[in-house]
Parts: structure tokens; C-alpha cells; sequence
């Protein structure tokens, strides 16, 4: 079941993904207001998402902890996976909580989306601008 859900939530976050990188029309400038709001949007959704992985996968073991030397396990709250999904997300992490076991993928994974999702944000900002000072 575990399983199933985890598989349905990395699906949710791929629409969203793809969502974003529909082309659609967006006012002529640099920046565009409801590109951002779509960019504030997706990325609010991949956390929610993430932090729903990061939950389901806590029911089979422990996810977080404090220290690699301690291991002293963090609770899984829905609190706890929401901000450490946050805090892997936008930025790399804080330290205070480490991701154990098949998390560590998760968390690279949605670093990287982290990363990607606004530089690509401003590029194509940048390239609607570019083609409405062209025409």
C-alpha cells in the first residue's frame, strides 16, 4: 500500500512538473507575474509532495535523524516532513535534520528540482522577453 502511495504521489509531482513547462502565453516583459505565481505554485506542490514520500516512507523505518554519529531518530510529524522537505527543496539543508536509507535519494532528487525549477523560471522569463522585444 505504502507503496502504491508513494508511487501515486511521484506521479502528482511529474504532472506538476510538466504543468510548468506547458508553453503558455505570459505579458511581455521580464518579469511575469503569473509565470511566477505558476513557479510559487508547483514548487509549494512538489514540497507538499515530498513531504508526503517523506512521510509514507517514515511508516516503514526511521528517515531522519540528528547526527550521522548519533542517529538519534527524528519524529516524523507531519510538521517535521513539511519543513525538512522545505528546507531540501529551496535550499540544501540546514543540517539539523539528515536523511537515512532510500530518503537520501528522495531528498537529491527534489534538491535538484530545487535548483532547476528557477533558474529554468528566468530563462524562459527571459526568453519570452527576448521574443516580444523582437516582433
Amino acid at each position: 500500500m505504502v507503496n502504491f502511495l508513494i508511487g501515486a504521489t511521484i506521479l502528482f509531482i511529474a504532472i506538476n512538473l510538466v504543468y510548468f513547462f506547458t508553453n503558455k502565453t505570459y505579458r511581455k516583459s521580464y518579469f511575469s507575474t503569473p509565470l511566477f505565481l505558476k513557479l510559487f505554485f508547483v514548487l509549494s506542490m512538489i514540497l507538499v509532495g515530498f513531504a508526503a514520500i517523506y512521510y509514507l516512507l517514515s511508516l516503514e523505518g526511521v528517515i531522519l535523524v540528528q547526527s550521522l554519529s548519533s542517529r538519534k531518530p527524528i519524529e516524523p510529524t507531519i510538521i517535521n516532513v513539511l519543513y525538512f522537505s522545505g528546507e531540501t527543496l529551496i535550499s540544501v539543508g540546514y543540517g539539523d535534520m539528515l536523511p537515512v536509507g532510500v530518503t537520501r535519494l528522495f531528498a537529491v532528487i527534489e534538491s535538484m528540482i530545487g535548483l532547476l525549477l528557477p533558474t529554468a523560471y528566468f530563462m524562459k522569463a527571459l526568453d519570452l522577453s527576448n521574443r516580444s522585444n523582437q516582433n
